[in-house]
């Protein structure tokens, strides 16, 4: 498929338009000192990004305590999210950055008139902050959060429904993420699907996920949609 078989291009937030790792480290780690434990520092926090605020928590939470995630005692997951919660409100936007040429990339399909949208599992009430913060509500009409829906990503029902709002089928649209997450939800929605590699996928290549094409960053995918290349 050609990038002119395209009518809509969805993305998501974290790790593929928005390097937002920073301040999600920041307030992980003041949540663990809250509760008592060291912090685990941003390098650590980038393994752990990608699949929600909750797992985000979890996994946090279950290294300082030493053991796996899915044995975290409910009430203490409860009380660290609502600790990072606390203090993420409060630094969400502090030392985010938009990635190079993300921006730039949007406006370019907005003009050749791709309908847009995002598809992220952060939660609403942070990513509507974040996107009038960078400009970017103007160019992403259509915006689901983590919460918005009874699933999230890896589930195809937030790409099949952000589809539905802006009148495409899946099968004329185009996801743009950064995680193996990303690439299962497109996958399920039967919806092509690329990868930015700098973004965050657990510590492991995205390229192990094999999806339809990865690129380095927003230079390649945009050199790459000027040649109207296939897939």
């Amino acid at each position: 498929m050609s990038q002119n078989r395209f009518r809509a291009v969805l993305f998501d937030l974290d790790g593929t338009l928005l390097d937002s790792v920073p301040d999600l480290a920041l307030a992980v780690d003041r949540m663990r000192v809250e509760l008592g434990h060291a912090p685990a520092g941003e390098a650590q926090v980038r393994r752990w990004v990608g699949e929600g605020a909750r797992r985000l928590v979890m996994k946090a939470l279950a290294d300082a305590l030493r053991t796996d995630p899915e044995s975290v005692p409910e009430p203490q997951l409860e009380q660290a999210l609502t600790s990072f919660f606390h203090h993420y409100e409060r630094c969400c936007a502090a030392q985010s950055q938009l990635y190079d040429g993300a921006a730039s990339f949007l406006s370019l399909l907005q003009r050749q008139g791709l309908r847009l949208g995002l598809v992220t599992n952060k939660p609403a009430r942070f990513m509507a902050p974040l996107l009038d913060q960078f400009g970017l509500a103007a160019l992403l009409p259509v915006a689901i959060g983590g919460d918005s829906l009874v699933e999230r990503k890896p589930h195809p029902l937030p790409l099949l429904t952000a589809c539905e709002q802006l009148a495409v089928s899946p099968a004329e649209t185009l996801m743009v993420g950064d995680s193996r997450s990303d690439v299962l939800a497109a996958r399920a929605a039967s919806m092509a699907v690329v990868c930015l590699a700098h973004g965050y996928n657990h510590g492991r290549p995205v390229a192990c996920e094999q999806p339809d094409r990865v690129f380095a960053g927003f230079a390649e995918l945009v050199a790459w949609w000027a040649t109207g290349a296939a897939l």
